[in-house]
């Protein structure tokens, strides 16, 4: 792991109080990223990514339950944040919007209907920084211009309605970096766009990386758009990582069955004839969390007696790269932590 990570996610497990009990939503996930550096976070719907994205600023319902052996820590100019910890408004500031911003999967539900794009992206600038009305708007148009948007003096007074799809998306990144932030949570940004949009929100998502060096964690569940987007992935299967490592070593090198099911069920260009190949089996429900390896139920490999007894740990393989699959080698000694 990263000597210096900008943030560190440790043993994440968090629960929803239901009218069932508990239900385990993310279960002791352990990552980092660096300054500068784009984590892919990647798993079916239904995998905990959001939920995970959603600790990192504490915007989880009432009803989450973090383990007390949960951590998340922002490594700020002034030293660590323990983000787990804060409940004050004042100071949840610092995450929300301050030095953690976050793209939605849909923008359009994002953007409040009846006030302009501009009032409120001024609104949130006034929330986190020291900035006049006239200085927030002059920021916000260069911001809209930074990610594309024509005429963005013009722009700037429309509603949410009056843009199309790839514009309501390019605003909302604007808005989301216009405080700066040390780290961007991207959540399926580029789902409801077409592919030449999302081409161009990738390549915009990767300048932004580069001219102001800020992280990124980036949530889909399309290993294609992975495979151009990120530094490192993080792949997960009902709130638990089964799989992490550098983006070429995890789709070049896939060594989880649950990875690999990802990959095959992507077409290829080159193999238009070929039929898809779909991961059998349906997520479970939350409410019938399968014991031992969370992916036996689905898995092709799963071994009797074995990968439906004793949850895996990560695995460490080679490089950073690690799985966790009870079929493969146990931990080097000293490198089996996340």
């Amino acid at each position: 792991m990263m000597s210096t990570p900008l943030i560190s996610v440790c043993n994440l497990t968090l629960r929803f109080k239901t009218d069932e009990g508990l239900v385990t939503a993310v279960d002791n996930a352990s990552f980092e990223i660096a300054a500068g550096e784009i984590l892919g976070l990647v798993g079916e719907s239904g995998s905990g990514k959001s939920v995970t994205a959603k600790a990192c600023m504490r915007l989880n319902a009432a009803n989450a339950v973090y383990e007390p052996a949960s951590r998340i820590t922002l490594h700020l100019e002034d030293g660590p944040c323990d983000i787990l910890s804060l409940s004050r408004q004042r100071d949840l500031r610092i995450v929300r919007g301050g030095a953690i911003s976050m793209i939605f999967q849909e923008p359009m539900a994002s953007f409040a209907p009846a006030l302009t794009i501009g009032a409120q992206m001024v609104e949130q600038l006034q929330l986190h920084t020291s900035m006049s009305g006239p200085q927030a708007r002059a920021l916000s148009i260069e911001m809209l211009n930074r990610v594309g948007i024509a005429d963005a003096s013009r722009r700037i007074d429309q509603y949410a309605f009056e843009f199309s799809g790839g514009m309501r998306q390019r605003a909302m990144i604007a808005m989301a970096l216009s405080t700066r932030p040390k780290l961007l949570i991207a959540d399926e940004p580029t789902t409801a766009l077409d592919v030449t949009i999302q081409a161009q929100v990738i390549d915009l998502m990767k300048d932004l990386v580069n001219d102001f060096g800020m992280a990124i964690l980036f949530i889909t569940h399309d290993l294609g758009v992975i495979a151009q987007t990120a530094d490192r992935v993080a792949v997960m299967y009902i709130g638990r990582i089964v799989e992490t490592g550098d983006v070429g070593q995890v789709i070049g090198q896939a060594r989880h069955p649950y990875t690999q099911g990802l990959l095959n069920a992507l077409p290829k260009l080159d193999q238009l004839d070929r039929p898809l190949t779909p991961i059998p089996g349906d997520i479970p429900s939350p409410l019938e969390r399968p014991t031992g390896c969370v992916f036996h139920t689905r898995c092709p490999q799963a071994v009797a007696g074995l990968c439906d007894q004793a949850t895996p740990p990560l695995l460490y393989l080679e490089h950073g790269h690690q799985v966790a699959c009870a079929a493969l080698q146990r931990p080097i000694e000293g490198k089996g932590k996340a």
